[in-house]
């Protein structure tokens, strides 16, 4: 355990000045007040942001459990990129990356606390009823269709691969931090094939969840290149054994 922090929590961002305060101010509360996760550390990752993303994360006031510290990227390269800079500079036991508008609360860390994989990935599909506030339909089918493909792929025994609330445990997150490479949305897909193949233990537990309206993801622009990428993963993974 590195510097004798028990917990990190990766949260990439791009354009995020208006919801990192309440997020921030929420992570940092919850930990705080747990004794059993702290040292702790929140390491948010500016991913080439255009608005005062930086600023905020600065200013932010941590405590002395409680560490906040920002990791900056030149140019905007994707969530992939960022959630890669955030895990090789991860200090914890244990590393969550948790999306920056906080759809799967962070109190849901308990739920993935409870299990012992090298990772453990929040889901939205186990159960359904946890979901508070649903995607449009249209954006649900695409996410369902892009399951169904991972699958005919071999890449993933999951149900949700996406959801971005997952926990690792720190060297593990770390190691995989150098062997990644897709910087988009695929991100989730290469991280969870790649650890299996690593022979991590890799779990799927329901969270809670609620969409988002300002999601960065817009299923017809990235969907196609969700797609490609995930043969791309394939491909590494088979060139690999």
């Amino acid at each position: 355990m590195a510097d004798g922090i028990r917990l990190t929590v990766v949260i990439p961002a791009f354009n995020e000045e208006h919801r990192l305060p309440a997020t921030l101010a929420r992570c940092a509360a919850f930990l705080a007040a747990r004794p059993d996760l702290c040292p702790a550390e929140i390491v948010v990752v500016d991913d080439g942001s255009r608005d005062a993303t930086a600023r905020v994360v600065e200013s932010f006031s941590g405590s002395p459990s409680v560490a906040v510290r920002l990791v900056r990227l030149r140019a905007n390269r994707g969530k992939g990129a960022a959630a890669r800079a955030g895990l090789a500079a991860s200090r914890g036991e244990r590393v969550l990356i948790s999306d920056a508008d906080l759809a799967t609360p962070i109190e849901e860390l308990d739920v993935l606390l409870a299990r012992s994989a090298g990772i453990v990935a929040g889901s939205r599909a186990l159960r359904r009823e946890l979901i508070a506030r649903r995607q449009p339909l249209p954006r649900d089918l695409l996410g369902r269709l892009f399951n169904v493909a991972l699958r005919v792929l071999r890449l993933t025994r999951f149900s949700d691969t996406q959801c971005g609330f997952k926990l690792l445990d720190g060297e593990l997150a770390r190691r995989l931090a150098g062997e990644l490479r897709l910087d988009g949305f695929a991100f989730d897909v290469e991280l969870l094939a790649r650890a299996e193949q690593a022979g991590a233990a890799v779990e799927e537990v329901p969270v809670r969840w609620s969409h988002m309206d300002a999601s960065r993801v817009r299923p017809l622009r990235h969907g196609l290149r969700m797609v490609l990428d995930a043969v791309r993963v394939r491909y590494w993974l088979w060139r690999g054994r």
